[in-house]
Protein backbone atom coordinates (compact mmCIF):
# COMPACT_ATOMS: atom_id res chain seq x y z
CA UNK A 1 0.00 0.00 0.00
CA UNK A 2 1.69 3.35 -1.07
CA UNK A 3 0.55 7.22 0.60
CA UNK A 4 -0.07 9.20 -2.50
CA UNK A 5 -3.25 9.74 -4.18
CA UNK A 6 -3.27 8.80 -7.91
CA UNK A 7 -5.85 10.59 -10.66
CA UNK A 8 -6.80 7.04 -11.61
CA UNK A 9 -8.76 6.12 -8.42
CA UNK A 10 -12.30 6.26 -8.84
CA UNK A 11 -13.24 8.90 -5.94
CA UNK A 12 -10.80 12.20 -6.18
CA UNK A 13 -11.12 14.64 -3.11
CA UNK A 14 -12.66 17.03 -5.73
CA UNK A 15 -15.17 14.63 -5.25
CA UNK A 16 -15.44 15.23 -1.83
CA UNK A 17 -15.74 18.56 -1.94
CA UNK A 18 -18.74 18.47 -3.84
CA UNK A 19 -20.23 16.22 -1.35
CA UNK A 20 -19.35 18.52 1.66
CA UNK A 21 -21.49 21.42 -0.55
CA UNK A 22 -24.30 19.29 -0.76
CA UNK A 23 -24.07 17.73 2.94
CA UNK A 24 -24.21 21.98 3.85
CA UNK A 25 -27.02 21.46 6.03
CA UNK A 26 -27.26 20.77 9.72
CA UNK A 27 -30.08 19.05 9.74
CA UNK A 28 -29.20 16.30 7.56
CA UNK A 29 -25.05 16.08 8.92
CA UNK A 30 -24.11 17.53 11.58
CA UNK A 31 -20.27 18.12 12.93
CA UNK A 32 -19.36 15.97 15.54
CA UNK A 33 -17.14 16.60 17.71
CA UNK A 34 -13.36 15.66 18.93
CA UNK A 35 -12.53 14.51 22.28
CA UNK A 36 -8.86 13.78 24.22
CA UNK A 37 -9.09 11.16 26.45
CA UNK A 38 -6.21 11.46 29.01
CA UNK A 39 -7.02 7.91 30.51
CA UNK A 40 -6.47 6.33 26.54
CA UNK A 41 -3.30 9.13 26.33
CA UNK A 42 -2.01 6.70 29.33
CA UNK A 43 -2.86 3.55 27.64
CA UNK A 44 -0.90 3.49 23.95
CA UNK A 45 2.01 6.11 25.44
CA UNK A 46 0.82 9.27 22.71
CA UNK A 47 -2.03 11.58 22.44
CA UNK A 48 -5.49 10.07 21.62
CA UNK A 49 -8.10 12.14 19.97
CA UNK A 50 -11.42 10.77 19.86
CA UNK A 51 -13.84 11.35 16.74
CA UNK A 52 -17.32 11.01 18.05
CA UNK A 53 -19.13 10.50 14.85
CA UNK A 54 -21.36 8.08 17.04
CA UNK A 55 -23.10 11.64 17.80
CA UNK A 56 -24.83 12.08 14.46
CA UNK A 57 -28.06 12.34 14.28
CA UNK A 58 -28.62 8.22 13.06
CA UNK A 59 -26.16 7.79 15.19
CA UNK A 60 -23.26 6.59 12.79
CA UNK A 61 -21.45 8.22 9.69
CA UNK A 62 -23.68 6.72 6.89
CA UNK A 63 -25.93 9.73 6.41
CA UNK A 64 -23.05 11.19 4.50
CA UNK A 65 -23.34 9.03 2.00
CA UNK A 66 -26.41 8.32 1.63
CA UNK A 67 -27.84 11.67 1.11
CA UNK A 68 -24.81 12.74 -1.14
CA UNK A 69 -26.20 9.67 -3.40
CA UNK A 70 -30.00 10.48 -3.19
CA UNK A 71 -29.77 13.96 -3.16
CA UNK A 72 -28.24 13.80 -7.09
CA UNK A 73 -30.61 10.78 -7.56
CA UNK A 74 -33.76 12.90 -6.84
CA UNK A 75 -32.57 15.49 -8.80
CA UNK A 76 -32.90 13.48 -11.45
CA UNK A 77 -36.33 12.22 -10.73
CA UNK A 78 -35.95 8.72 -9.01
CA UNK A 79 -38.58 8.66 -5.84
CA UNK A 80 -38.02 5.48 -4.68
CA UNK A 81 -35.14 3.60 -2.92
CA UNK A 82 -33.81 0.25 -1.47
CA UNK A 83 -30.86 -0.52 0.55
CA UNK A 84 -29.74 -4.01 2.13
CA UNK A 85 -28.27 -2.90 5.75
CA UNK A 86 -27.71 -4.48 8.91
CA UNK A 87 -28.82 -1.11 10.43
CA UNK A 88 -26.25 2.07 10.20
CA UNK A 89 -26.63 2.38 6.44
CA UNK A 90 -30.61 1.67 7.03
CA UNK A 91 -30.77 4.40 8.93
CA UNK A 92 -29.05 6.49 6.82
CA UNK A 93 -30.38 6.15 4.12
CA UNK A 94 -34.56 6.11 5.57
CA UNK A 95 -33.45 9.87 6.58
CA UNK A 96 -31.92 11.47 3.74
CA UNK A 97 -34.30 9.74 1.23
CA UNK A 98 -37.04 10.87 3.64
CA UNK A 99 -35.45 14.42 3.54
CA UNK A 100 -35.80 14.26 0.13
CA UNK A 101 -39.46 13.41 -0.15
CA UNK A 102 -38.58 10.30 -1.28
CA UNK A 103 -39.59 7.06 0.05
CA UNK A 104 -37.26 3.84 0.98
CA UNK A 105 -37.50 0.19 1.66
CA UNK A 106 -34.65 -1.41 3.59
CA UNK A 107 -34.16 -5.27 3.66
CA UNK A 108 -32.10 -5.96 7.16
CA UNK A 109 -31.13 -9.34 8.07
CA UNK A 110 -33.50 -10.93 10.67
CA UNK A 111 -30.77 -11.10 13.36
CA UNK A 112 -30.46 -7.04 13.11
CA UNK A 113 -30.66 -5.07 16.35
CA UNK A 114 -34.60 -4.23 17.20
CA UNK A 115 -33.13 -1.05 18.03
CA UNK A 116 -31.47 -0.46 14.46
CA UNK A 117 -34.73 -1.86 13.24
CA UNK A 118 -36.84 0.57 14.89
CA UNK A 119 -34.97 3.54 14.39
CA UNK A 120 -34.89 2.50 10.29
CA UNK A 121 -38.78 2.49 10.46
CA UNK A 122 -38.52 5.71 12.57
CA UNK A 123 -36.95 7.64 9.70
CA UNK A 124 -39.90 6.66 7.64
CA UNK A 125 -38.88 3.31 5.90
CA UNK A 126 -40.08 0.32 4.96
CA UNK A 127 -38.52 -2.54 6.20
CA UNK A 128 -38.04 -6.04 5.37
CA UNK A 129 -35.82 -8.47 7.32
CA UNK A 130 -34.93 -11.15 5.28
CA UNK A 131 -31.49 -13.06 5.41
CA UNK A 132 -29.42 -14.93 7.98
CA UNK A 133 -26.35 -12.25 6.94
CA UNK A 134 -25.55 -8.91 5.29
CA UNK A 135 -24.93 -11.41 2.11
CA UNK A 136 -28.01 -12.90 1.90
CA UNK A 137 -29.86 -9.94 2.55
CA UNK A 138 -27.97 -8.42 0.21
CA UNK A 139 -29.49 -10.82 -2.78
CA UNK A 140 -32.76 -10.27 -1.70
CA UNK A 141 -32.65 -6.68 -1.70
CA UNK A 142 -31.14 -6.58 -5.62
CA UNK A 143 -33.45 -8.91 -6.55
CA UNK A 144 -36.19 -6.85 -5.11
CA UNK A 145 -34.73 -3.53 -7.31
CA UNK A 146 -34.93 -5.71 -10.69
CA UNK A 147 -38.70 -5.79 -10.23
CA UNK A 148 -39.62 -1.99 -9.30
CA UNK A 149 -38.01 1.61 -10.72
CA UNK A 150 -36.35 2.17 -7.35
CA UNK A 151 -32.74 3.05 -7.46
CA UNK A 152 -30.53 0.64 -5.16
CA UNK A 153 -28.01 2.52 -2.72
CA UNK A 154 -25.28 0.22 -1.82
CA UNK A 155 -23.87 0.33 1.20
CA UNK A 156 -20.60 0.56 0.11
CA UNK A 157 -19.62 0.24 -3.21
CA UNK A 158 -20.99 3.20 -4.98
CA UNK A 159 -18.82 6.46 -5.86
CA UNK A 160 -20.96 8.48 -4.39
CA UNK A 161 -21.35 7.02 -1.16
CA UNK A 162 -17.55 6.70 -0.81
CA UNK A 163 -17.11 10.67 -1.87
CA UNK A 164 -19.82 11.53 0.82
CA UNK A 165 -17.79 9.70 3.79
CA UNK A 166 -15.08 11.35 2.33
CA UNK A 167 -16.48 14.35 4.06
CA UNK A 168 -15.63 12.59 7.75
CA UNK A 169 -12.17 12.61 6.46
CA UNK A 170 -11.74 16.36 5.72
CA UNK A 171 -13.43 17.08 8.97
CA UNK A 172 -11.57 14.68 11.09
CA UNK A 173 -8.12 16.32 9.31
CA UNK A 174 -9.42 20.04 9.68
CA UNK A 175 -10.28 19.19 14.02
CA UNK A 176 -6.97 18.07 14.06
CA UNK A 177 -4.20 19.02 11.14
CA UNK A 178 -1.36 17.74 13.34
CA UNK A 179 -2.81 14.02 13.89
CA UNK A 180 -0.06 11.69 12.72
CA UNK A 181 -2.38 8.77 12.61
CA UNK A 182 -5.92 8.08 12.00
CA UNK A 183 -7.89 4.36 12.26
CA UNK A 184 -10.85 3.78 10.84
CA UNK A 185 -13.31 0.55 10.82
CA UNK A 186 -13.40 -1.56 8.03
CA UNK A 187 -16.72 -3.57 6.86
CA UNK A 188 -17.03 -3.14 2.96
CA UNK A 189 -14.62 -0.37 2.71
CA UNK A 190 -16.85 2.65 1.92
CA UNK A 191 -15.78 5.18 4.77
CA UNK A 192 -12.50 3.98 5.00
CA UNK A 193 -11.82 4.26 0.87
CA UNK A 194 -13.66 8.09 1.54
CA UNK A 195 -11.65 8.88 4.76
CA UNK A 196 -8.41 8.25 3.22
CA UNK A 197 -8.83 9.98 0.18
CA UNK A 198 -9.33 12.90 2.01
CA UNK A 199 -6.77 12.80 4.48
CA UNK A 200 -4.13 11.38 1.79
CA UNK A 201 -5.21 14.80 -0.47
CA UNK A 202 -5.12 16.88 3.24
CA UNK A 203 -1.51 15.48 4.44
CA UNK A 204 -0.24 12.84 2.65
CA UNK A 205 1.99 11.98 5.36
CA UNK A 206 -0.66 11.17 7.99
CA UNK A 207 -1.00 7.34 8.53
CA UNK A 208 -4.48 5.74 7.41
CA UNK A 209 -5.28 2.62 9.58
CA UNK A 210 -7.80 0.07 8.84
CA UNK A 211 -9.28 -2.27 11.17
CA UNK A 212 -11.19 -5.42 10.72
CA UNK A 213 -12.73 -7.65 13.10
CA UNK A 214 -11.11 -11.15 12.99
CA UNK A 215 -14.15 -12.97 12.47
CA UNK A 216 -15.18 -10.73 9.47
CA UNK A 217 -11.26 -10.26 8.02
CA UNK A 218 -11.25 -10.36 4.58
CA UNK A 219 -8.68 -7.49 3.38
CA UNK A 220 -5.14 -8.69 3.85
CA UNK A 221 -6.80 -11.78 2.03
CA UNK A 222 -8.39 -9.62 -0.72
CA UNK A 223 -4.73 -7.54 -0.85
CA UNK A 224 -2.61 -10.87 -1.44
CA UNK A 225 -4.65 -12.33 -4.20
CA UNK A 226 -5.17 -8.62 -5.81
CA UNK A 227 -9.03 -9.05 -5.89
CA UNK A 228 -12.27 -9.10 -3.35
CA UNK A 229 -12.63 -12.23 -1.20
CA UNK A 230 -15.87 -12.56 -0.23
CA UNK A 231 -16.73 -14.74 3.04
CA UNK A 232 -19.63 -17.16 3.31
CA UNK A 233 -19.69 -16.48 7.10
CA UNK A 234 -18.72 -14.14 9.28
CA UNK A 235 -18.54 -14.41 12.64
CA UNK A 236 -18.38 -11.01 15.23
CA UNK A 237 -20.33 -8.65 17.69
CA UNK A 238 -19.29 -5.70 15.04
CA UNK A 239 -22.05 -6.17 13.26
CA UNK A 240 -21.63 -2.97 11.83
CA UNK A 241 -18.31 -4.02 9.62
CA UNK A 242 -19.58 -7.54 9.18
CA UNK A 243 -20.24 -7.36 5.51
CA UNK A 244 -17.74 -10.76 4.92
CA UNK A 245 -16.19 -8.57 1.78
CA UNK A 246 -15.35 -5.52 0.15
CA UNK A 247 -15.60 -4.58 -3.60
CA UNK A 248 -13.23 -3.70 -6.15
CA UNK A 249 -13.99 -0.17 -6.03
CA UNK A 250 -13.08 -0.04 -2.36
CA UNK A 251 -9.91 -2.29 -2.68
CA UNK A 252 -8.34 0.07 -5.15
CA UNK A 253 -8.53 2.81 -2.62
CA UNK A 254 -7.33 0.99 0.21
CA UNK A 255 -4.48 -0.15 -1.80
CA UNK A 256 -3.26 3.10 -2.99
CA UNK A 257 -4.62 5.19 0.34
CA UNK A 258 -4.47 2.93 3.36
CA UNK A 259 -1.15 2.45 5.22
CA UNK A 260 -1.83 -0.94 7.55
CA UNK A 261 -4.94 -2.95 8.13
CA UNK A 262 -4.80 -4.73 11.74
CA UNK A 263 -7.30 -7.58 13.08
CA UNK A 264 -8.91 -7.18 16.73
CA UNK A 265 -11.04 -10.18 18.49
CA UNK A 266 -14.18 -9.92 19.69
CA UNK A 267 -12.90 -9.87 23.34
CA UNK A 268 -10.33 -6.97 22.23
CA UNK A 269 -13.65 -5.17 21.06
CA UNK A 270 -15.27 -5.70 24.21
CA UNK A 271 -12.82 -4.74 26.84
CA UNK A 272 -12.75 -1.28 24.21
CA UNK A 273 -16.51 -0.79 24.85
CA UNK A 274 -16.38 -1.47 28.59
CA UNK A 275 -12.99 1.16 28.69
CA UNK A 276 -15.06 3.72 26.82
CA UNK A 277 -18.03 3.56 28.79
CA UNK A 278 -15.80 3.98 31.90
CA UNK A 279 -13.18 6.68 30.81
CA UNK A 280 -14.24 8.50 28.22
CA UNK A 281 -18.90 8.15 29.11
CA UNK A 282 -18.95 7.15 25.89
CA UNK A 283 -21.44 4.40 24.44
CA UNK A 284 -20.74 2.58 21.12
CA UNK A 285 -20.97 -0.47 19.41
CA UNK A 286 -18.40 -2.77 18.39
CA UNK A 287 -17.78 -1.06 14.92
CA UNK A 288 -16.89 2.07 16.46
CA UNK A 289 -14.74 0.31 19.75
CA UNK A 290 -12.80 -1.76 17.06
CA UNK A 291 -11.06 1.56 15.97
CA UNK A 292 -9.95 1.87 20.01
CA UNK A 293 -9.42 -1.69 20.41
CA UNK A 294 -6.53 -1.59 17.78
CA UNK A 295 -4.98 1.07 19.57
CA UNK A 296 -5.03 -0.95 22.73
CA UNK A 297 -3.58 -4.19 20.50
CA UNK A 298 0.02 -5.18 20.14
CA UNK A 299 -0.38 -5.23 16.41
CA UNK A 300 -0.13 -1.34 16.44
CA UNK A 301 2.22 1.19 17.99
CA UNK A 302 1.19 5.11 18.16
CA UNK A 303 3.78 5.84 20.84
CA UNK A 304 4.52 9.58 20.83
CA UNK A 305 1.51 10.39 18.16
CA UNK A 306 -1.33 11.91 17.88
CA UNK A 307 -3.68 9.52 16.99
CA UNK A 308 -7.83 9.80 15.91
CA UNK A 309 -9.52 6.44 16.45
CA UNK A 310 -13.01 7.25 14.44
CA UNK A 311 -15.82 6.11 16.59
CA UNK A 312 -18.06 5.09 13.47
CA UNK A 313 -21.30 4.66 15.31
CA UNK A 314 -23.27 4.42 18.70
CA UNK A 315 -26.41 1.99 17.47
CA UNK A 316 -25.37 -0.46 19.94
CA UNK A 317 -28.91 -2.50 21.43
CA UNK A 318 -29.26 -2.90 24.96
CA UNK A 319 -29.69 -6.56 24.89
CA UNK A 320 -25.93 -6.49 23.08
CA UNK A 321 -24.79 -4.57 25.41
CA UNK A 322 -26.06 -6.73 28.47
CA UNK A 323 -24.00 -9.70 26.23
CA UNK A 324 -20.32 -7.54 25.95
CA UNK A 325 -20.38 -6.33 29.28
CA UNK A 326 -20.80 -9.50 30.81
CA UNK A 327 -17.91 -11.05 28.69
CA UNK A 328 -15.63 -8.16 29.38
CA UNK A 329 -16.24 -8.01 33.03
CA UNK A 330 -15.90 -11.57 33.25
CA UNK A 331 -12.32 -11.48 31.06
CA UNK A 332 -11.02 -8.96 34.01
CA UNK A 333 -12.58 -11.10 36.59
CA UNK A 334 -14.98 -8.94 37.89
CA UNK A 335 -17.68 -11.41 37.34
CA UNK A 336 -16.42 -15.35 38.20
CA UNK A 337 -18.02 -18.27 38.13
CA UNK A 338 -17.20 -20.57 40.86
CA UNK A 339 -17.82 -24.25 40.66
CA UNK A 340 -17.00 -26.18 44.04
CA UNK A 341 -17.25 -29.58 44.83
CA UNK A 342 -18.51 -30.65 48.14
CA UNK A 343 -19.84 -33.37 50.13
CA UNK A 344 -23.60 -32.74 49.34
CA UNK A 345 -24.49 -31.86 53.22
CA UNK A 346 -26.03 -29.48 55.29
CA UNK A 347 -24.12 -26.27 56.01
CA UNK A 348 -22.02 -26.44 53.24
CA UNK A 349 -23.30 -23.82 51.00
CA UNK A 350 -23.23 -21.50 54.01
CA UNK A 351 -19.81 -22.25 55.06
CA UNK A 352 -18.41 -21.31 51.74
CA UNK A 353 -20.80 -18.33 50.83
CA UNK A 354 -19.32 -17.16 54.38
CA UNK A 355 -15.95 -17.60 52.94
CA UNK A 356 -16.80 -15.62 50.08
CA UNK A 357 -18.50 -12.92 52.05
CA UNK A 358 -15.26 -12.55 54.40
CA UNK A 359 -13.18 -11.55 51.51
CA UNK A 360 -15.68 -8.42 50.57
CA UNK A 361 -16.86 -9.73 47.37
CA UNK A 362 -21.05 -10.41 46.28
CA UNK A 363 -22.63 -13.21 45.66
CA UNK A 364 -25.28 -12.66 42.74
CA UNK A 365 -26.65 -16.43 42.85
CA UNK A 366 -25.52 -20.13 43.34
CA UNK A 367 -27.32 -23.45 42.48
CA UNK A 368 -26.63 -27.11 43.23
CA UNK A 369 -25.74 -29.59 40.23
CA UNK A 370 -26.12 -33.04 41.25
CA UNK A 371 -26.49 -35.26 38.30
CA UNK A 372 -22.42 -34.95 36.94
CA UNK A 373 -20.58 -37.36 35.59
CA UNK A 374 -17.65 -37.16 37.32
CA UNK A 375 -19.36 -36.80 41.19
CA UNK A 376 -19.26 -40.28 43.22
CA UNK A 377 -22.63 -40.71 45.35
CA UNK A 378 -22.75 -38.01 47.92
CA UNK A 379 -21.35 -35.19 46.41
CA UNK A 380 -22.65 -31.82 44.42
CA UNK A 381 -21.35 -29.24 42.70
CA UNK A 382 -21.60 -25.83 44.16
CA UNK A 383 -21.80 -22.99 41.52
CA UNK A 384 -21.46 -19.43 42.30
CA UNK A 385 -21.34 -16.52 40.07
CA UNK A 386 -19.75 -13.30 42.10
CA UNK A 387 -18.79 -10.18 41.57
CA UNK A 388 -15.55 -8.71 42.24
CA UNK A 389 -13.21 -5.63 42.26
CA UNK A 390 -11.30 -7.41 39.73
CA UNK A 391 -7.83 -10.06 38.90
CA UNK A 392 -6.28 -9.70 42.24
CA UNK A 393 -9.49 -9.84 44.23
CA UNK A 394 -10.72 -12.72 42.49
CA UNK A 395 -7.36 -14.92 42.92
CA UNK A 396 -7.91 -14.09 46.55
CA UNK A 397 -11.58 -15.61 46.68
CA UNK A 398 -10.13 -18.77 45.00
CA UNK A 399 -7.46 -19.51 47.59
CA UNK A 400 -9.42 -18.56 50.34
CA UNK A 401 -11.43 -21.13 49.26
CA UNK A 402 -8.94 -23.65 48.62
CA UNK A 403 -7.64 -22.77 51.86
CA UNK A 404 -11.21 -24.23 53.50
CA UNK A 405 -10.40 -27.38 51.88
CA UNK A 406 -12.58 -27.48 48.81
CA UNK A 407 -11.64 -27.99 45.63
CA UNK A 408 -12.72 -24.66 43.43
CA UNK A 409 -12.58 -23.56 39.60
CA UNK A 410 -13.40 -20.89 37.72
CA UNK A 411 -15.67 -21.97 35.27
CA UNK A 412 -16.02 -19.04 33.49
CA UNK A 413 -12.66 -18.87 32.48
CA UNK A 414 -11.98 -22.46 31.74
CA UNK A 415 -15.21 -22.81 29.02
Amino acid sequence: MTTSESAELPVTYADIERARERLDDDTVVKKTPVERSSSLDEFVGGEVYLKMEHLQWTGSFKTRGAYNKISQDVEQGVDEFVAASAGNHAQGVALAATKCGADSTIFMPVNAPQAKVDATRGYGATVELVGKDFQETMAHAQAAVEETDAAFVHAYDDTDIIAGQGTLGAEMYHDCPDVDTVVVPIGGGGLISGVSTAIKHLSPETRVVGVQATGAETVHESLDKGMPVTLDEVDTIADGIATGGISETTLRIIEQNVDDVVTVTDTEIAQAILLLMERAKQVVEGAAAASVAAILSDDLDVTDETVMPLLCGGNLDMTQLRTVLIHALTERRQLMRLRVRIDDRPGVMEDISGTIADQGANIHDVRHERSVEDLDVGEAYLVFNVETSGQEHADAIVEAIRETGYPVEDIARTV
